[in-house]
């Protein structure tokens, strides 16, 4: 590991969106050579979409945008044929996003090209790193409220 100092680190948090974004412009590109009009964001929410659809609210928290922001993705999606908005059948105060089945095909694609994205990662910086990261990203956070809360009480 490098022993460089902190101060001429990059953030961690900087790192990792440049990171997503790698993923994500691969994605979009794929998703733009099967048909025009998918953005990186569109490409977000297809990868975050439940394939047995969510309410439009839980999907925008999962997104990390705000509903209207989803909202507006949603119908432009829907308007290519990717999406559709149906009753959610356990509330009747909201509605479901669903995946259409050429959107479930289009999902199967960008989760195939991430697929490959991996193994190209695997290639270029070694499968242990690819497995160590993974294994990283993939462990209990906890909430940031108490990350929050942490950081206040230094302060003090």
């Amino acid at each position: 590991m490098p022993s460089e100092d902190k101060s001429t680190q990059e953030p961690l948090a900087k790192l990792l969106w440049r990171a997503h974004n790698w993923f994500r412009t691969a994605v979009t590109t794929h998703l733009e050579d099967g048909a025009g009009g998918v953005s990186p964001a569109h490409a977000t929410l297809l990868s975050q979409l439940d394939p047995d659809g969510m309410p439009m609210s839980d999907l925008a928290r999962q997104m990390g945008v705000s509903p209207p922001a989803t909202h507006q993705m949603v119908h432009q999606l829907a308007a290519l044929g990717l999406l559709q908005v149906v009753p959610n059948p356990r509330s009747g105060r909201s509605k479901l996003v669903v995946l259409t089945p050429e959107g479930l095909t289009r999902r199967r694609q960008a989760l195939d090209v991430l697929d490959d994205l991996e193994a190209e990662l695997a290639q270029r910086i070694g499968k242990r790193r690819v497995t160590a990261l993974r294994d990283a990203l993939e462990q209990g956070w906890g909430d940031t409220a108490a990350v929050d809360r942490a950081s206040t009480a230094e302060g003090a």
